[in-house]
């Protein structure tokens, strides 16, 4: 099965009011999907960012995430700052996946790490609080959130 069939007989389900939530066939694809992902890309010009995604994808078996090294700032404008990141690097680089972390909405409404394929589709995600509520530092919260997203869709660490 491929995404376009997934997302087909979810529709399909939803319409006819049968869809009861998500399927483990769904979430096993998403699961391989990242599984043989090649290339994933990381917008930000943060390779602190960028070295605690890789510290979890590799701790997850996957593979790790290069750095597409743009100034997303402008993403900042938008209602959606972290899709809008995610979007900007489809636009602009062939890969696989996009992990992008930004704000989740408006200015004090936390942070947002967002998961997408190729088409810019979520496949996961994972907010959490603005820094002035958590106080942890940058590197350990996108771990953090990173870490949150995969297992969100069943992946573990895997040593």
């Amino acid at each position: 099965m491929n995404m376009e069939n997934i997302i087909k007989n979810a529709c399909y389900q939803s319409i006819n009011r049968t869809r009861t939530g998500d399927t483990e066939e769904e979430i096993k694809f998403i699961q391989k999907y990242l599984k043989s992902s090649k290339k994933i890309i990381i917008p930000t010009e943060n390779l602190g960012k960028v070295k605690s995604i890789n510290k979890v994808l590799r701790r997850m078996g996957l593979s790790e995430g290069e750095q597409l090294p743009i100034n997303t700032n402008i993403a900042d404008l938008s209602r959606l700052p972290a899709i809008s990141k995610a979007i900007m690097a489809i636009d602009q680089c062939q890969c696989d996946v996009v992990i992008a972390r930004g704000r989740l909405g408006v200015p004090g409404s936390g942070s947002l790490l967002v998961i997408t394929d190729n088409l810019g589709r979520i496949l996961t995600g994972a907010t959490s609080p603005p820094h002035v509520v958590h106080g942890k530092d940058l590197r350990i919260v996108v771990a953090e959130e990173t870490q949150e997203a995969l297992e969100k869709i069943g992946l573990q660490i895997i040593y």
